[in-house]
C-alpha cells in the first residue's frame, strides 16, 4: 500500500503561538525541541516510513517553510510539497488533499513523537487486510501507555467502557468520499474541552455515550460512522508517547525529555 502524508502546519486562529513568540520564530512548527524544529522530527519520521510515498505540508508562510524544508531535507527519498494553508483547519485539509493519491495519512507538525514504527502500526490498523480502507480511522493510545511514556505527558482522556484513551493527532482518510469526515473539525475539534461540539457534530446520543463512557471505544466510533455515512475505525497504538504533542511549555518540556531518552537509547543500542 502507498500512502500520501499530509502535515498540518498552520496557525490556530491565525495568531502567533506563544511558544513561537518565546523562541523568536515566525511559526510554531519551527520551534526547536531536541535540537531540531518540531516539523523536522515529523518529516524525518515520515520519510523513514515505507508506506509513505509523498509528503504534503500545508502551512502558513508556505514560501518560508518551503525554503526551510529544502535546506533541512536536501536529499529526501520521496517528494515533499509545501502548500499554502487556508483560513481554517477543514479547508486546509481539503487543500492538502487536492490532487493527492489516496489513502491519506494526516498528522500535525507538532506531533514530534511520531516514529516510523507507529506510522506502520497505524497504516496496518487502518488499511491492512480485512480493513475498510475507504473509510476514516484515527489513532489513539490507552491511558496506561501514555502514563508509562511520561506521567505528565497528557492530562485529557476520553473515557469508554473498555478504558480511557487519548487522541494521537494521526488520521486516515481512505477515499475522496470519506474526505467529508474532515467537516467534523469545522467547529474546531477539541471535543474534550467543548463537549457541546460532540452533540452538534455527532448527535445527542453519541454525546451521551461519550459523556458517561457508555460502550467500547470502537462501538462509539461505529455509531459515529453510522451518523457520518462511512466506517470510522479507532487504531490503538502501542507507544503512548504518540499521544504527547507540543501544545504548551509543559508538553514542550516533556517531549524534549522523551526525545533525549530516545536518542540515548538509540546510541546505546
Amino acid at each position: 500500500m502507498t500512502v500520501t502524508a499530509i502535515v498540518l502546519a498552520g496557525r490556530r486562529s491565525g495568531v502567533l503561538d506563544p511558544l513561537a513568540a518565546d523562541a523568536g520564530v515566525p511559526l510554531k512548527c519551527l520551534v526547536p525541541v531536541g535540537g531540531k524544529p518540531l516539523i523536522d522530527h515529523v518529516i524525518a519520521a515520515l520519510l523513514s516510513s515505507p508506506p509513505i510515498t509523498s509528503v504534503r505540508v500545508v502551512a502558513d508562510e508556505a514560501e518560508l517553510l518551503r525554503s526551510h524544508i529544502a535546506e533541512a531535507f536536501p536529499a529526501a527519498n520521496i517528494p515533499i510539497e509545501v502548500l499554502p494553508a487556508a483560513h481554517n483547519l477543514v479547508d486546509s485539509i481539503v487543500a492538502g488533499a487536492e490532487g493527492a493519491a489516496y489513502p491519506l495519512l494526516i498528522t500535525t507538525a507538532d506531533n514530534v513523537m511520531l516514529t516510523p514504527q507507529s506510522v506502520e502500526e497505524f497504516v496496518a490498523g487502518a488499511g491492512g487486510p480485512g480493513r475498510n480502507t475507504g473509510g476514516v480511522a484515527l489513532a489513539m493510545a490507552r491511558r496506561e501507555a501514555v502514563m508509562t511514556a511520561h506521567p505528565e505527558g497528557q492530562r485529557r482522556f476520553y473515557r469508554f467502557s473498555d478504558g480511557e484513551f487519548s487522541n494521537c493527532n494521526t488520521y486516515w482518510i481512505g477515499s475522496r468520499a470519506a474526505l467529508s469526515g474532515a467537516e467534523t473539525f469545522r467547529s474546531g475539534g477539541q471535543f474534550i474541552k467543548y463537549p457541546s461540539r460532540i452533540a452538534k457534530t455527532f448527535g445527542l446520543w453519541n454525546l451521551f455515550k461519550f459523556y458517561f463512557g457508555l460502550g467500547s471505544v470502537q462501538a462509539c466510533f461505529d455509531g459515529i460512522g453510522r451518523k457520518l455515512g462511512f466506517p470510522v475505525r479507532m487504531v490503538e497504538l502501542s507507544d503512548g508517547a504518540m499521544a504527547i504533542d507540543v501544545d504548551n511549555e509543559r508538553s514542550h518540556r516533556v517531549t524534549a525529555k522523551l526525545l533525549e531518552q530516545r536518542n540515548a537509547a538509540t546510541l546505546a543500542g
